[in-house]
């Protein structure tokens, strides 16, 4: 019986692994921290930003599995191959400063986490900030080179499982009005309209389930073989399933960050270490230190996630450039120095990050993080929107609607938060 138990538990983690991956590398401490400060400015009226950008997301992975699943090849691909070759002159840039910025955040956020849970090694914040983030960075690294895709999934399901648990727990505990957490589920509302009230609401819904990562679901249903009109249904079940546990992780932290009365200033981790702090009020040393570990391993997750995948995506590019015309193999050989390179070298430049402020390569790279999602709207009408491409995998005319609302509101949204933060 044991046996059979854990044959099904395996085989339930098959179909829905790939969409767990993406939904748990998209929830970095940037996430948490938006959330939770949302939810202490807002209270919990705004949990319905959560399920809209949850439901986006999912649509716009639900297209790129479809597009794959119809052609063999990768959107990446598709987009490089069939479109503007304009898309490979924007695509590189936008690649590599995501890579620097997104990394040198995850190295920094785990040497945060990982420094308040063993503080006693360093008497400087800063310098546990850096001696902890290096040591994950590299830990990455070797988890990454010797133990493959088997060896990523089950490190990525412990640390799922803690960072659910715990969060799901702390909400639970601390929560003392759940009549208003359902009106603010079905209710849209946005508190402090003109105030910043939009502004939280928009961060909130733009913030579930990552941006540039959506990309790596292609490549993990790769790794588990799925092909035609089953792996599509096996798709649409396995992303329902990670972004309802997004949307519901993104919920508990807004309800956290709702009963905190003061929360502390900070930014990304460093805020939801003062939230851990802040949370040991409520529920005791046991409460503050239990959410620690659950921050740590969100984060951690975030990190290991970034380094398996995104060297994919460059491997990819690199081969489409090099290989104007295609190939016969158009599988990612993660054992070739493209890869293993592009791993080196996400898991060491960003250090860079620790030490110095790169605030004009900032502004730019706000300006790409900020057009991701319309991009990836506009070549999912264009490439799903072609039946001689798709065949019978057509973009619906409902899915069409919910592409260009996505795209006019990402737009609008973008251009409202580059707006308010670089004056644009």
């Amino acid at each position: 019986m044991r046996d059979s138990n854990r044959f099904s538990i395996l085989r339930i983690f098959k179909y829905i692994g790939p969409g767990v991956l993406v939904a748990a590398t998209g929830v970095g401490a940037g996430d948490l921290a938006t959330a939770t400060f949302t939810g202490n400015k807002l209270g919990v009226t705004v949990l319905w930003a959560v399920l809209v950008g949850a439901f986006l997301k999912f649509v716009l992975n639900e297209g790129l599995a479809r597009w794959q699943l119809a052609t063999g090849e990768t959107l990446l691909e598709g987009a490089i191959d069939r479109l503007s070759r304009v898309a490979r002159y924007i695509f590189l840039p936008y690649l590599l400063l995501w890579s620097f910025f997104v990394g040198s955040a995850l190295i920094a956020a785990c040497g945060v986490a990982m420094h308040a849970i063993v503080p006693v090694f360093f008497d400087s914040a800063v310098h546990g900030k850096i001696v902890f983030g290096i040591v994950h960075s590299l830990l990455g690294v070797v988890l990454v080179l010797l133990g493959g895709f088997g060896l990523f999934e089950k490190v990525m399901s412990v640390c799922i499982g803690i960072m659910f648990f715990v969060v799901l727990v702390t909400a639970s505990l601390i929560c003392e009005d759940w009549g208003g957490v359902v009106r603010g589920m079905f209710v849209p509302v946005i508190p402090q309209l003109s105030g910043e009230g939009l502004g939280w609401t928009i961060a909130l819904m733009g913030g579930v389930g990552g941006t540039l990562t959506v990309l790596c679901y292609g490549y993990w249903m790769r790794e588990t073989a799925r092909e035609g009109e089953g792996g599509l249904k096996i798709c649409r079940i396995d992303l329902g399933f990670a972004y309802v546990a997004t949307a519901i992780f993104g919920i508990a932290m807004v309800i956290i960050g709702s009963a905190i009365p003061e929360l502390p200033a900070g930014k990304g981790a460093a805020l939801v270490v003062n939230l851990a702090n802040a949370l040991q009020e409520a529920l005791g040393p046991l409460g503050k230190w239990a959410f620690l570990v659950g921050a740590w391993a969100a984060i951690f997750s975030s990190l290991l996630g970034v380094w398996q995948s995104v060297p994919y995506i460059f491997a990819d590019f690199l081969r489409l450039v090099r290989e104007p015309n295609g190939s016969e193999e158009s599988v990612v050989d993660t054992g070739r120095w493209g890869y293993r390179g592009y791993l080196i070298a996400i898991a060491t430049v960003p250090m860079l990050g620790l030490f110095v402020n790169f605030t004009t390569i900032q502004k730019v790279y706000a300006i790409f993080g900020a057009m991701f999602m319309p991009m990836l709207a506009i070549v999912l009408l264009i490439l799903n929107g072609r039946r001689e491409w798709v065949g019978d995998f057509r973009n619906r005319p409902i899915t069409v609607v919910v592409l260009v609302a996505t795209l006019a509101g990402f737009l609008f949204f973008g251009y409202l938060e580059l707006q308010k933060k670089w004056g644009f």
